[in-house]
């Protein structure tokens, strides 16, 4: 479902400098990133029967795990996970979630990764691994009707958060939106310099996401901060613009 607002013509990621938006990961044309080895990042959410978590909070969760695989030293030089992470942003960069509960849960603690915590969320990150070779605990984990309500309407984003703000009119699962919501961190994690990156890690990675009314998405359009344009592999029109990422070192 795409609308009036839902993307100016022609946008693709934000960048100072022109010539990567050609090859961006997320353009949906083709591009020389396709014909690289295709990875992807596994996040895994835990989904108790008795106690789901909330949806802005899982969404929210998801972003801060990849912005702490990104982060993690493990993730660069000669880190055990570098070349990984390095193969995964040469492709394009897909992030696909998966849910878990009891035993699987414990399971997928098991391998290595990185367990995020939030409110009421608790979401795994894994180093990437080939688009057709996940792990065998982690490979029978259901992808699809990842759906999460929330209990009430979430507060207003405390002035200075990073904001990560959804379309108004593409509606997703909430597994897919929390893979949108890691695409809308790592834009913004692109941007920042070595210095502002230091900051975010510092205070924990606060963001916040939520979804903009259709002026507000209007106005964040024309704003010049990192857009997320899906390739629409999954359950979306390839081009759609979900998230755009409005962290204040970037306005």
């Amino acid at each position: 479902m795409e609308g009036i607002f839902s993307c100016p013509l022609g946008w693709a990621v934000v960048s100072p400098d022109p010539t990567p938006l050609a090859d961006s990961p997320f353009r949906s044309e083709p591009s020389a990133r396709d014909q690289a080895p295709q990875y992807v990042l596994p996040l895994v959410v835990r989904i108790e029967r008795a106690e789901p978590p909330e949806r802005t909070d899982a969404l929210e969760t998801a972003a801060r795990a990849v912005l702490r695989m990104l982060d993690d030293e493990r993730s660069a030089g000669d880190g055990v996970w570098a070349q990984a992470v390095r193969d995964w942003q040469d492709a394009r960069i897909r992030k696909v979630v998966r849910r878990a509960r009891g035993a699987e849960w414990r399971r997928a603690e098991a391998l290595p990764g990185i367990t995020v915590t939030g409110t009421s969320a608790e979401v795994r990150v894994f180093p990437p691994v080939p688009l057709d070779g996940w792990p065998k605990e982690l490979v029978k984990l259901q992808v699809s009707g990842t759906d999460l309500d929330d209990p009430r309407p979430p507060a207003e984003a405390a002035p200075g958060t990073p904001v990560l703000w959804f379309n108004p009119e593409v509606p997703m699962s909430a597994g897919k939106a929390m893979a949108q919501a890691g695409h809308g961190a790592q834009l913004a994690w692109w941007e920042l310099s070595d210095e502002e990156r230091r900051a975010w890690r510092d205070a924990g990675f606060p963001l916040a996401v939520r979804t903009a009314d259709p002026l507000r998405w209007r106005e964040l359009t024309r704003s010049g901060m990192p857009l997320v344009r899906d390739a629409g592999f999954t359950e979306i029109a390839p081009g759609s613009c979900t998230v755009i990422a409005e962290h204040p070192a970037l306005r």
